[in-house]
């Protein structure tokens, strides 16, 4: 991959072979930078970008993999620790509607290095209490850091890699999933070994921290540029609102029900399968499993979308997988657990296909702002019934089957928004009413 030409802001829809960004545009703030120095800035970045997409998941499904350890540490009840499983979405809904406002008062580096600092203090604040009510408000401030950064990566790769962002785009999905297969693989191993559930989920503080440490040059150094790119994201709003739209309803459903799904199980699929007789350390292995074969598919997922005019068969092809795993589940979840977990994998597939999406359905870069805000502040939104209602069917019932009939209903509305958003067209083409942009 060639290095990037830093600070290339995004605006506009990338051209082959476009011109570097005018010397005022540079987030070095020198005027003018040669070519070994945005070279070195590029590489830099990209390594702060991979290095920030490893910890997003790593937060939750390190706790998945140890739930029932931090339940009797904490003596939370079911429905507390639904609580806790659907923290994520609520923080990715909330926070994640608030970023581009946050980004035109400070640069995009300078708020992922907060979002990072705020996700390493939650994370060391939430293992050194032994009250259920401060630990979920530190996890909230671990996870106010991952929402906000959810929302930055992709801003940041079109700004810093606007003729790779396909990509690159890629290439931190695929980082993303494996610091959550290392999560939920290591969680458990070392919270046997040092005898506490604490350490297995503080350990990742520290890869938080170092997350920070390659966005501190930029951060020290940007400002107008990135706030100008900022009120761009405002006035990109103005123009297009997918709230208005079936297209930009069918995007947010089929990503709302995409992560219900996917927060549930990182969430409980551990539980089940110590339900079902596993050990502990093996039910870590299994969740991993999921995660660990999602790693090519993020990279390949986004790849056939982009080569497929009509996305039907894939939204099929990744209904079929997760209803045959959701059924396994239920009625063998011992004898078929790796068949099970190879499938769900698949069907997680879903989630970088619906990433992917988002450009495909949008002309302009304006477009694809628009799409990505309303579709995943209202998609997590619905994404915090999963872990809850999930928790709340099992308490309820004492077993498994209510809880994956739900997942299954959740899929069966994915699957007719997916229908809905195979067929190729663009945002722009059923633009509503103008709305005023912030």
């Amino acid at each position: 991959m060639t290095p990037p030409t830093a600070g290339t802001p995004a605006t506009a829809a990338p051209t082959a072979g476009a011109a570097p960004a005018a010397s005022g545009d540079n987030p070095t703030g020198n005027g003018s930078v040669d070519g070994a120095e945005r070279a070195r800035t590029g590489w830099l970045l990209l390594v702060g970008m991979l290095l920030v997409a490893l910890n997003l998941r790593a937060a939750m499904t390190s706790l998945g993999a140890l739930l029932d350890e931090v339940r009797v540490g904490l003596a939370l009840s079911g429905t507390m620790a639904g609580v806790v499983t659907t923290l994520p979405a609520v923080a990715f809904a909330g926070l994640g509607a608030t970023t581009p406002w946050l980004v035109r008062r400070l640069s995009a580096p300078r708020l992922l290095v907060l979002a990072m600092i705020a996700l390493t203090i939650g994370q060391v604040l939430r293992v050194l209490t032994d009250s259920a009510v401060v630990f979920l408000v530190t996890s909230a401030l671990a996870l106010a850091g991952i929402a906000v950064a959810n929302i930055l990566l992709p801003m940041l790769v079109k700004q810093y890699f606007p003729h790779r962002t396909g990509l690159v785009t890629g290439v931190y999905m695929m980082t993303l999933t494996a610091g959550a297969t290392a999560a939920a693989a290591v969680a458990v191993p070392v919270a046997h070994a040092s005898g506490s559930w604490r350490a297995g989920l503080g350990v990742w503080a520290a890869l938080a921290a170092v997350a920070v440490l390659p966005w501190l040059p930029a951060a020290l150094r940007t400002g107008g540029a990135a706030r100008r790119t900022g009120r761009h994201g405002g006035r990109a709003r103005a123009r297009t609102s997918p709230g208005r739209t079936r297209l930009g309803w069918a995007m947010a459903l089929y990503f709302g029900a995409q992560s219900l799904s996917a927060y549930a199980i990182m969430g409980w699929l551990a539980v089940l399968f110590r339900d079902a007789g596993f050990r502990p350390q093996d039910a870590g292995l299994l969740l991993a499993g999921v995660t660990a074969l999602g790693v090519p598919i993020a990279l390949l997922m986004p790849v056939m979308a982009g080569r497929l005019g009509d996305l039907r068969l894939l939204v099929l092809a990744l209904t079929a997988a997760s209803s045959v795993a959701y059924l396994g589940l239920a009625f063998a979840p011992r004898g078929g657990a790796v068949l099970w977990v190879v499938l769900l994998a698949l069907g997680q597939g879903a989630f970088p296909l619906i990433l992917a999406t988002i450009g495909l359905r949008a002309r302009t870069a304006d477009g694809t702002a628009a799409l990505s805000a309303f579709t995943q502040s209202v998609g997590y939104l619905i994404a915090t019934l999963g872990p809850l209602v999930v928790g709340i069917l099992h308490e309820s019932t004492g077993g498994w089957t209510a809880p994956l009939g739900f997942l299954l209903v959740a899929l069966a509305v994915q699957t007719g928004a997916g229908i809905v958003i195979a067929r190729p067209r663009y945002i722009e083409d059923e633009r509503g009413p103008a709305v005023a942009g912030g």
